[in-house]
């Protein structure tokens, strides 16, 4: 069997989130260990009553786990853990990262450029030209849309980024063998071709209000920044910022009409600090992000010589902070800095922050010997 099933399953157990399978492991050295431990031994390492109680439901069921994988490969869930290196770079860095991320769609390297768009289920019209433009002009330059599938701003923001040929994530509050609102099934498809359904939530949650705060901080945490386009003053979307803010990532918020009640939580933002979003292409400019427009292009220019080439290679599975690219090229970091600042130049990688870089090269033109 294989052990990497012993996260879903301690996923599925109430009351275990990031910080117990971090005790976990370091009480027991393995989730498999921890799976079959006894009641006592989970009592010692923190587990509480009702946990340790569910768990060993879980654990009587007949042939669990083949019916786990099973089920998973009926729905065509995936998944990544904290330490595989497909688990997204801007998520892993936030405070308790989920240890398991289901996904159904696919996960690419140069969807570490992301930006949030999050807003009110009931919004105006002027909320949906605004949103309209901004994931109109930020899937045209190459930035992945992230948002959580809700009816309203959420629904309009993959909408138009599918319609643009962007990519895009919607991050649910359930499992991924169900959709909500249902309604979005058709959208949901089009989401997976063209980017990814995301959740933290094992399969068979249902869409319980609970639910829906918390992924908020995966929304915010897959992304550079966060676009709050019209919100009132006890919207879900306020959440998504606040999180955002925590995670140290940039928060926009549109203005709106100071009358208007979509517009009193955007306005409160920006009273608070959030910077006042006047057009789309000033996302591009705080966040350094101008020349992405240029991702496309840059895929078909070669690298210079072959120091370019083995940093791209290096960079073909996953970001890299600049001191892992050192040792994987065996260079100095001050040589390697110089050279990725060129490279960053002629759009063949992409800074993310915190000294972290990302290949925007078609790996395949140098598997071809092009």
């Amino acid at each position: 069997m294989d052990s990497r099933l012993y996260w879903i399953g301690f996923n599925m157990v109430r009351g275990v989130g990031a910080v117990r399978f971090r005790t976990l492991l370091n009480h027991f050295g393995s989730l498999e260990i921890a799976w079959n431990a006894p009641q006592e031994a989970l009592k010692e390492a923190g587990l509480s009553p009702k946990s340790i109680q569910h768990l060993q439901h879980l654990r009587e069921e007949p042939n669990f786990f083949k019916r786990l994988s099973d089920y998973l490969e009926k729905h065509q869930i995936c998944y990544v853990l904290w330490d595989d290196p497909e688990y997204p770079t801007l998520l892993k860095q936030i405070d308790q990262p989920p240890p398991v991320l289901y996904y159904k769609g696919n996960l690419l390297p140069q969807d570490e450029i992301a930006v949030a768009i999050v807003g009110t289920r009931k919004m105006t019209a002027y909320g949906r030209q605004v949103t309209e433009e901004v994931a109109s002009f930020l899937a045209r330059n190459g930035v992945c849309v992230v948002s959580g599938l809700a009816r309203g701003v959420d629904a309009v923001a993959h909408e138009v980024a599918v319609k643009g040929g962007g990519r895009t994530f919607a991050v649910l509050g359930c499992g991924l063998d169900r959709i909500y609102p249902p309604e979005h099934s058709k959208l949901a498809e089009k989401i997976i071709q063209q980017g990814a359904l995301i959740s933290d939530y094992a399969p068979g949650t249902p869409p319980d209000a609970v639910n829906f705060p918390p992924r908020n901080r995966i929304i915010s945490g897959l992304s550079l920044a966060t676009v709050v386009v019209e919100a009132g003053e006890e919207s879900g979307a306020l959440i998504t910022a606040t999180f955002a803010v925590e995670q140290g990532r940039e928060v926009f918020a549109v203005p709106g009409n100071i009358h208007a009640s979509q517009s009193k939580g955007t306005n409160r933002l920006i009273q608070q600090g959030a910077i006042p979003l006047l057009s789309a292409e000033e996302i591009l400019e705080d966040l350094h992000l101008s020349r992405v427009s240029e991702k496309q292009t840059a895929k078909k220019v070669l690298p210079a010589d072959p120091l370019e080439e083995k940093i791209l290679k290096a960079l073909e599975q996953q970001p890299l902070h600049i001191d892992e690219i050192s040792i994987a090229i065996d260079l100095p970091v001050e040589q390697v800095s110089a050279i990725l600042t060129f490279m960053e130049l002629k759009g063949l990688v992409r800074h993310l922050g915190t000294m972290i870089y990302a290949s925007l090269y078609d790996s395949s033109l140098l598997k071809k010997g092009k």
